[in-house]
């Protein structure tokens, strides 16, 4: 079984109809496996607090059609119900075909849709919206409707009346105004649901709410009218560890794909998880692995912590081998400037954090590997994303060398990405492990001190400097 949520247009309540209804029918015993449509971190990072099942993303930016569908079938394995959150609006994408939109998604999978249906200020005009979707593209199959935050039941009567007579589809529920449904934002989006465990009450709350405002045995039909596809068949097991590779994992850094810690493991390291802020020194590790989060919302916590970050700035000058993504990069800088207040880092590397009150860099990125690393082949195009409202300030160019040449997004500075220094390499970049499959086997290799290309990146070197 295997459905697609998705709306007309972003904010319209995806990710709560999604939680509460994964909620909801976990509550009837079944298993779901969430995906989230996109790159993000952290409406996954909800998914799969309620799910009890690590939400995957599925972004045909990242993948082929093939590859996508034999990703969501060998994840799905063992789950009832395979249940795909939208992004943004069903048909919005990159170009003109709408080419890695949500609806392509659906209809790479051949999932039907359900669509959700923000009712605010809107009666009858709703059935035009629905009729019109469904209309659009004859290869994606929108099966049924959920209303949200409907006023009363007035409204919720005319809603229902004018969608199925004019459209013929289902409307399956309607989730009344609740201001008890929303989770928190912040500048990224959601509050990560690692970060305040009273927000976890919202849950149960949308689940009940779920439960009892939409028709689950109907959802559930519509979910089984469909084709399985097949599981292909893996090589199971991994490389025996042979590395220790530390992982920041905390409230401050949170933002991983478990595909990229997967891709580790399976390539020989063994994860060692570090609290940032809780641990005073770094454990007995030959890499490190620092990905992104929020730490300009824990600076004053990760500042305390000297220790530590004096522990990371002597391992990187040691040549320990550290790969870090955004949050890490600005971990690695020497000061953090968050509302107004300077706050020390680990002085790692030669620049500065500001943050800025609007999105530095925002979107899919593709990034050339310009220079000689280990960490990724030469000439080789990595595509991520990037979400950030830092930038780098102060940065001493004469100690540093850079990897990748941005062909599409920012990076540090509209031209260049990924700080090269002795065997580190920090950028804005999220990269994707299933999209860059190297990337594990190579960082695995360098922490076993088995380099692939040289041995390691020294201050002042050229390649890939712009």
């Amino acid at each position: 079984m295997r459905l697609v949520i998705a709306a007309p247009h972003g904010r319209s309540g995806k990710t709560t109809i999604t939680l509460g209804l994964i909620a909801a029918l976990r509550q009837k015993g079944l298993i779901v496996q969430p995906f989230k449509k996109g790159p993000d971190f952290i409406d996954p990072s909800w998914l799969t607090l309620v799910a009890g099942r690590p939400c995957r993303n599925l972004d045909l930016y990242f993948l082929p059609p093939e590859k996508l569908r034999e990703h969501f079938a060998v994840t799905c394995q063992g789950a009832d119900l395979g249940l795909v959150e939208g992004a943004m609006g069903l048909f919005d994408g990159l170009d003109l075909e709408g080419s890695d939109s949500t609806a392509a998604v659906a209809r790479t999978l051949a999932a039907p849709v359900i669509l959700v249906i923000d009712a605010t200020r809107m009666t009858r005009s709703a059935a035009a919206l629905v009729q019109g979707f469904c209309n659009f593209d004859p290869g994606v199959r929108i099966a049924g409707v959920i209303l949200n935050r409907v006023a009363r039941a007035r409204h919720e009567d005319i809603l229902r009346r004018s969608i199925e007579h004019y459209t013929g589809l289902p409307v399956l529920g309607a989730l009344p105004k609740n201001k008890d449904f929303g989770i928190p934002d912040r500048h990224l989006g959601l509050i990560p649901a690692v970060e305040n465990e009273r927000l976890h009450v919202i849950l149960e709350a949308t689940g009940k709410a779920i439960a009892t405002a939409v028709d689950l045995e109907a959802l559930l039909a519509i979910a089984s009218r469909v084709s399985p596809i097949p599981v292909p068949v893996v090589e199971t097991g991994s490389i025996p560890p042979r590395v220790r590779l530390g992982v920041f994992q905390d409230r401050a850094f949170s933002f991983y794909y478990p595909e990229n810690l997967e891709a580790l493991v399976a390539a020989g390291a063994e994860l060692v998880k570090i609290n940032s802020l809780e641990d005073e020194e770094l454990p007995d590790i030959q890499g490190l692995y620092l990905g992104g989060g929020f730490p300009e919302v824990f600076a004053a916590r990760l500042e305390a912590n000297r220790s530590l970050r004096r522990g990371v700035k002597e391992a990187v000058a040691a040549g320990l081998p550290v790969y870090a993504e955004c949050g890490g990069l600005m971990y690695l800088a020497r000061r953090l400037n968050y509302q107004g207040r300077w706050y020390e880092m680990s002085g790692a590397l030669p620049y500065d954090i500001t943050m800025s009150s609007c999105p530095q860099g925002h979107g899919y990125t593709a990034l050339e590997v310009a220079g000689d690393s280990p960490f990724l082949p030469r000439g080789s195009l990595i595509r991520g994303h990037e979400f950030h409202h830092s930038r780098v300030i102060n940065l001493d160019r004469h100690e540093l060398a850079f990897l990748y040449r941005v062909r599409r997004g920012f990076g540090l500075d509209g031209q260049v990405d990924g700080i090269l220094y002795r065997r580190t390499l920090a950028g804005y970049n999220h990269l994707y492990a299933p999209a860059s499959p190297g990337w594990a086997p190579r960082l695995v290799a360098l922490a076993a001190g088995k380099e692939n290309l040289q041995d390691e990146i020294v201050p002042g070197r050229k390649e890939g400097r712009e």
